[in-house]
């Protein structure tokens, strides 16, 4: 539950343009799709999906990470890495389990015959699209535990994207869609609070001096 009057007291802080745009941009906002890269060597490919997460208006970015351990790289994140939550699992396994637990589909992108092409697919259902690494594809545990395929109609010699590549076409295709729907994509009004909070306190330089100061004069409210 968001403290409204902290919230309150923190935007006072801001700008008038930068609440403006903070309520603009969570107005295209969702979690309806959800998107996970798996194990991916080369970590600037991550922060390129974040980037294209944030442009297009995916809230959340899951990352599976059982082999590498690398860290996003914040010049190719061009500071989307501020705008989106970021999801870290050590296991596929956890991560399925999480996502179905929260009512997500899972759908692998593949480049294989036989699989959905992007606009013939269903986007009524929330849905976690799965990206797997630049040289092996997604994990066997994934496609098997998977409820759907996935993937970008191509007409070249070429079989595949770069993933960072797919993963920007596939977001820009389904958020576009979804947003040209009557479905109900939006963020709930407790999620846009929390991110107005959050996305608050990311703005204000020396934030925790001015939380310290705020809470010792309302000792009765807690974070």
């Amino acid at each position: 539950m968001v403290d409204t009057a902290y919230l309150n007291f923190l935007e006072n802080i801001l700008t008038d343009n930068r609440k403006e745009k903070f309520l603009k941009v969570l107005e295209n906002r969702t979690k309806h799709f959800t998107i996970v890269v798996e194990d991916i060597f080369q970590m600037h490919n991550t922060s390129a999906v974040m980037r294209s997460c944030e442009v297009f208006g995916i809230q959340e970015l899951n990352v599976i990470e059982q082999r590498y351990g690398k860290r996003i790289d914040k010049e190719i994140a061009m500071g989307a890495q501020k705008w989106v939550d970021i999801n870290a699992f050590d296991s596929i396994t956890n991560c399925v389990d999480t996502l179905k637990d929260k009512g997500y589909q899972i759908i692998a992108t593949t480049p294989h015959e036989g699989d959905c092409l992007m606009d013939d697919f269903d986007i009524s259902k929330p849905s976690a699209l799965f990206f797997g690494t630049e040289r092996d594809g997604l994990s066997e545990e994934i496609m098997n535990r998977a409820d759907g395929f996935l993937k970008i109609p191509m007409v070249g010699f070429t079989e595949s994207l770069n993933i960072s590549v797919s993963a920007a076409i596939l977001i820009q295709n389904l958020t576009n869609r979804l947003r040209n729907s009557n479905i109900d994509w939006h963020l709930s009004k407790d999620e846009i609070l929390e991110k107005r909070l959050d996305w608050a306190k990311k703005s204000i330089k020396d934030i925790k001096r001015i939380e310290e100061r705020y809470f010792l004069d309302n000792p009765k409210l807690v974070l």
